[in-house]
């Protein structure tokens, strides 16, 4: 059974037009990258996923669940999503902002388990920022509150994670470190939907790549291929050199 699956989506956002006609299927323990130009619709396109926006025709299953339509809690125990975009309205401790994404798997007064706690200590450390857990999260950097936001997507416990842009405002050794931690995450058995501009990334790390452009999934297939593709140089206007360093790791360069 398809963990995530997309059929015949039409989504609008007011008059606009902003997917079209989009099918596709994920399974268990794959890993896809999604990339295309700005304002293609691909956040558009994971917040379709997440339950966040309902489309104007055609069907979207989580898990065999209709997320838009499923109680929050319930969609939260299976699927976690991080947006763009996140904002607190009190000043938490980074260990607090973590633990906020077991909401979901507690009951009563929402007193944090011991498994809760171990929960959120293997995520801080996952995407390292334990170092900063008793830190206010409104004191933090742009690119430690993002590694935070991805402890927390983890931490959910979730099959299913859908994050959009995640490595915005990182270095290059935490952006790398983020795609590693959601490699090993689906390595384990989850499945992630990863909207990405860091082509270079994408390309290292995926297992499937989706392109979007004028709201359709223009391809998909393996990294490189679609790379490569005609629709990408379309897309973006350039080229992408697909190559390899000696070490035989792959690499890619707009051109």
């Amino acid at each position: 059974m398809a963990w995530l699956e997309l059929s015949g989506v039409d989504v609008a956002l007011g008059k606009r037009e902003v997917l079209r006609g989009v099918s596709a299927e994920i399974g268990a323990g794959e890993m896809v990258v999604v990339v295309g130009p700005n304002g293609a619709g691909k956040s558009t396109l994971v917040r379709a996923l997440a339950g966040l926006v309902a489309p104007r025709a055609g069907t979207i299953r989580v898990l065999g669940h209709d997320p838009a339509r499923g109680a929050r809690r319930t969609i939260a125990r299976e699927l976690a999503y991080l947006p763009q975009a996140y904002s607190l309205a009190f000043p938490f401790a980074v260990a607090e902002v973590v633990l906020l994404g077991r909401y979901a798997r507690q009951s009563g007064l929402g007193t944090a388990s011991a498994a809760d706690l171990e929960a959120a200590r293997a995520a801080m450390t996952a995407c390292d920022v334990l170092h900063l857990e008793a830190r206010p999260f409104d004191e933090l950097s742009g690119g430690e509150a993002r590694r935070v936001l991805l402890a927390q997507a983890l931490c959910q416990g979730a099959k299913c994670v859908l994050l959009d842009e995640p490595t915005a405002g990182l270095d290059p050794a935490h952006a790398r470190r983020v795609f590693q931690v959601v490699r090993a995450h689906c390595d384990g058995g989850a499945t992630a939907v990863v909207v990405t501009h860091d082509l270079d990334l994408a390309l290292r790390w995926g297992g499937t790549m989706w392109l979007v452009a004028d709201g359709r999934l223009a391809a998909r297939g393996t990294p490189a291929d679609v790379l490569g593709s005609a629709a990408t140089r379309a897309a973006f206007g350039v080229a992408v050199h697909v190559g390899a360093l000696p070490s035989g790791e792959k690499f890619a360069v707009p051109l």
